[in-house]
């Protein structure tokens, strides 16, 4: 199948970006959507899930046949999602303002709706841990007006990152940023990183159990972070309105991708972990990268 396909260029601004790279084209996968966003990859499948959020519609990539078809629609006006460690879709719900989770039959289990006995924001997005906790953020992106979802009054007061598990429900693990949105584990899990939208930054968190602590700015730049990722060496790709931001596990910025549009979210998908999808307003990209995204199954839930 032919698709269109855009030159790829890497910049790099720090001496430990050498290696880092991959192919010099994108492929064009997709690109009849209005605001694509909340890539998701799954290993089992060999498929990668990603929504067109104005549109109300969940799309389906198959890596192997290269289709694009509709996995849902209407769809609840859903933003980011993730895999869990058991392999199950778990996804924001902007027009429920709700985490819903997918079991391997396909059958919706809500993992939260409400706070404090008021409804939630607008989910945004969601990380697996490997204790079997799911945490995600609350902005208010999708009640501002109807355009990703339904306009709303914030109820609850504060745009938090919470944490779930089974065992324990629902706890703020952060009300300290004004606009929570992308997150992401370090590889040893020790590490949350959020962006905040509102003030153009990453955030940093110790993580201790389902408590997080020592917060502190990784990064900044006049841009807006949107969805994070973690390659295996602790890296951070941040997904921009001027493309994709890598930083160093210190928080040095190594270099750029730069792109022709903003970019939303990303996913490393693919049998090596090495393909980086890239949603990008109305298209969904794809290129072949030199370093491995994290393994989400390699490691089952603990006690």
């Amino acid at each position: 199948m032919t698709r269109e396909r855009i030159p790829a260029r890497f910049e790099s601004l720090d001496s430990r970006f050498e290696g880092i790279g991959g192919d010099r084209e994108l492929r064009v996968l997709f690109d009849d959507g209005r605001w694509l966003e909340g890539p998701a990859y799954s290993p089992q499948g060999r498929f990668l899930l990603f929504s067109d959020i104005p549109n109300d519609r969940v799309l389906r990539y198959d890596e192997l046949s290269g289709s694009v078809d509709t996995w849902a629609s209407p769809a609840g006006f859903t933003n980011g999602r993730t895999v869990d460690r058991e392999g199950r879709f778990v996804q924001c719900e902007h027009g429920g303002r709700r985490v819903v989770r997918f079991g391997h039959d396909g059958s919706p289990a809500v993992i939260a709706d409400a706070w404090d006995g008021k409804r939630l924001n607008s989910p945004n997005d969601v990380v697996a841990h490997s204790d079997g906790s799911l945490w995600f953020t609350d902005p208010h992106y999708g009640i501002r007006n109807d355009y990703e979802g339904h306009r709303g009054e914030e109820e609850i007061g504060s745009r938090n990152v919470y944490r779930w598990r089974e065992d324990d429900g629902l706890a703020v693990a952060s009300d300290a940023l004004d606009g929570p949105n992308g997150l992401a584990f370090s590889p040893d899990e020790t590490l949350l990183y959020v962006s905040d939208s509102e003030r153009k930054s990453i955030a940093r968190f110790s993580v201790d159990g389902g408590r997080l602590g020592g917060q502190t700015t990784f990064a900044t730049a006049d841009v807006v972070y949107d969805g994070l990722r973690v390659d295996t060496e602790g890296r951070v790709w941040a997904a921009a309105e001027d493309g994709v931001h890598i930083y160093h596990p210190d928080g040095a910025l190594l270099g750029r991708l730069p792109m022709p549009h903003v970019v939303s979210n990303l996913e490393f998908g693919g049998p090596q972990r090495n393909m980086l999808y890239l949603t990008a307003t109305s298209r969904l990209y794809v290129m072949r990268v030199t370093v491995q995204g994290v393994d989400k199954l390699s490691s089952r839930p603990r006690g």
